[in-house]
């Protein structure tokens, strides 16, 4: 869009283009408020590399969903060095906290002088110390939250939540933690996904895409007992409308579990299964999941590991908790 000719140089002036109203317009980017909450990752099970590397790639795709949040990765049963524990992520990150609101102070005080020297105004230097009372450090009452701690755990483990929570309150930080990520849709995508990269799934209903090896039953795998088992079936039905197969959910650690329900679907006319873990990975232990499917004689898929809904789940966590708009993206994406 352009103006009238300019009548110095008779040429046409370019205008800035108005912003376009309505529903068309692009949604304004959301960051992290200053001095939000840290975000913090309890990360269960053993540590390893493999275990760093995806609690590291799930906090990158939180980090790109919301932008300017201070996220840090707390192991469970860290040792302190090479894996920290998440007591002392905790206490790093009230120091921290701390220490920048105490710069802050220094800065304010700083600042107040130098505008009650420059003007001799008493009014600058009553701003100037009401702006370095803002910035001090807050206690008792006014102390704001330090962190927000989200358990990397799809489903619901009473044994795991225990020793996250144990840690939080042993931290002495008044962090708080929220629920574990699933059931959510977004898991059964993440589901889905992982078994088409096994071979045992379709990756598109709609393109009509066939797999010579794919499963016509599925076993859902979840740890932390019944309750778990319970929130896995929520995600089975919402993974049975997409692959229009049976999936039926079972504890991995429920001794004899899975190869139970594997004869329950091969009485109902399934012949080929495949174990699909509910499960993000560090939470497993060691071969469990392999050991479970060579008894039910199943084909198994990976767990969800870093597959991108983990993190924005991880995201949308801790801007729902917090009351931040967070503009997630879309759902039910066809595996890739």
């Amino acid at each position: 869009m352009s103006s009238p000719t300019d009548p110095d140089n008779g040429l046409p002036v370019r205008m800035p283009r108005p912003r376009r109203p309505g529903r068309h317009r692009k949604p304004e980017p959301v960051v992290a408020p200053e001095n939000a909450p840290a975000l913090v990752l309890a990360v269960p099970g053993t540590p390893s590399g493999t275990v760093r590397s995806i609690a590291e790639e799930i906090l990158s795709i939180a980090r790109s969903e919301l932008p300017g949040m201070d996220a840090r990765i707390g192991y469970v049963e860290g040792d302190g060095e090479e894996y920290p524990t998440l007591g002392g992520v905790l206490a790093q990150t009230a120091a921290d906290q701390q220490a920048a609101e105490e710069r802050a102070a220094e800065l304010a005080a700083v600042e107040a002088a130098a505008a009650a020297e420059e003007g001799g105004d008493r009014g600058d230097a009553e701003n100037g110390a009401a702006t370095a009372a803002h910035r001090a450090p807050k206690t008792g009452a006014e102390e704001r939250l330090v962190a927000l701690v989200i358990p990397l755990l799809a489903g619901p483990d009473a044994a795991g939540m225990r020793q996250i929570r144990q840690a939080v309150l042993s931290s002495g930080t008044g962090a708080e933690l929220t629920d574990v990520l699933g059931p959510h849709p977004l898991l059964a995508e993440g589901v889905h996904v992982k078994l088409s990269e096994a071979g045992l799934a379709r990756a598109d209903r709609a393109r009509l895409f066939t797999v010579a090896t794919a499963a016509d039953g599925i076993i859902l795998a979840s740890v932390g007992g019944e309750e778990a088992v319970q929130a896995a079936g929520i995600t089975g039905m919402l993974l049975a409308a997409r692959l229009a197969v049976p999936v039926l959910a079972a504890g991995l650690d429920e001794e004899g579990a899975v190869a139970r329900v594997a004869e329950q679907l091969r009485e109902a006319g399934s012949q080929q299964l495949a174990v699909a873990p509910c499960l993000i990975g560090p939470e497993v232990p060691a071969g469990l999941l392999d050991a479970a499917a060579a008894e039910a004689g199943c084909a198994v898929a990976e767990p969800l590991g870093a597959y991108p809904a983990v993190g924005k789940l991880v995201a949308s966590t801790y801007a729902a908790k917090l009351g931040i708009p967070h503009q997630q993206s879309p759902q039910g994406l066809a595996a890739r």
